[in-house]
């Protein structure tokens, strides 16, 4: 679970305790989040393992099962908790998230605004970012996701730099009380056009605002909401291309210089028309890598722009 140790910033504990959150990772595309506690156990193709072995243990930590099966305890970082939280509306994803907060120039001490938090991928990562003595405020219209919400982020540690309100930003904008305060503004609304005014009043000056669109429609409706008093504005599209890399054998044949040369299986000795003799060699192992098959794409565009300094 996140905490804040003695040198102020935000981290992991030592160790597991009863009661904490754990990313038990099966494989590279299977985790799950579990909650520790003493008397449960976990049960999957792996065997049966036992919470109260894990307590106690540093997150990290290979466990085994009754079947000598093996899990690896992980800590719930906002990279791993994106991966495996329930989806309540779409998701950013790291790419977007990471492009984000650089862009937002946050940092360590700023406020932030959210609207809306839907599942409380991108809030996790803005509550790190801003760690220790920043916060982020974040709003939904609908009742039920922000409860859900504010108790994922008690699960995760980061709930006492998350404040979740409800209120309808598009209709009634963000609430006048931060007014002057924001150092960034984050906007992941259908309609984002109608938030823009609010969200330039809550900013400071030369204060940063993203909007996430998933549609270019609602990016050139934003683009002209934003040209009375933002300046700077620009949109994204972050694409990641991941590439899968394992090890594997390649055939080959060895000449007389010592060149590997690709070719089919060599059975015997082969002489070519240079009369120069081809050597069997026996396969060995090389990396290999490949574009993954399952690569997401399109997940929507980033649209930043910078609040207009008075004059």
């Amino acid at each position: 679970m996140l905490c804040s140790d003695g040198k102020n910033k935000l981290s992991f504990g030592g160790s597991i305790k009863d009661g904490d959150l754990v990313i038990v990772y099966e494989k590279r595309d299977v985790m799950k989040a579990v909650k520790v506690s003493e008397t449960s156990v976990l049960q999957n193709r792996f065997g049966v393992f036992k919470h109260s072995d894990w307590i106690g243990k540093p997150f990290g930590s290979k466990v085994l099962s009754n079947k000598g099966g093996f899990v690896y305890l992980l800590a719930p970082t906002p990279e791993l908790w994106t991966l495996v939280l329930s989806h309540r509306t779409q998701i950013l994803y790291i790419a977007d998230i990471s492009f984000l907060i650089t862009y937002l120039e946050i940092v360590p001490g700023s406020l932030v605004l959210e609207s809306g938090t839907g599942s409380g991928s991108l809030t996790t990562s803005l509550a790190r970012a801003v760690a220790p003595t920043g916060h982020v405020y974040t709003f939904d219209f609908h009742q039920q996701r922000a409860a859900s919400a504010r108790e994922d982020f008690q699960s995760t540690g980061v709930d006492s730099l998350v404040t979740v309100g409800v209120r309808d930003i598009q209709g009634e904008g963000f609430p006048d009380e931060y007014s002057g305060l924001a150092d960034s503004v984050f906007l992941d609304l259908p309609q984002p056009w109608l938030a823009i005014p609010s969200a330039g009043k809550m900013l400071k000056q030369d204060g940063t605002l993203c909007s996430f669109s998933p549609c270019i429609e609602q990016v050139q409706r934003t683009c002209e909401a934003l040209k009375s008093n933002f300046r700077d504005i620009r949109t994204f599209e972050v694409l990641l291309r991941t590439f899968e890399v394992h090890e594997g054998k390649i055939d080959s044949c060895q000449g007389e210089e010592g060149l590997s040369v690709r070719s089919p299986p060599c059975k015997r000795r082969h002489r070519s028309s240079e009369g120069s003799t081809m050597q069997e060699s026996s396969s060995s192992p090389t990396i290999k890598v490949r574009p993954c098959a399952d690569a997401r794409g399109h997940t929507g565009y980033l649209t930043f722009s910078r609040l207009q300094c008075l004059s």
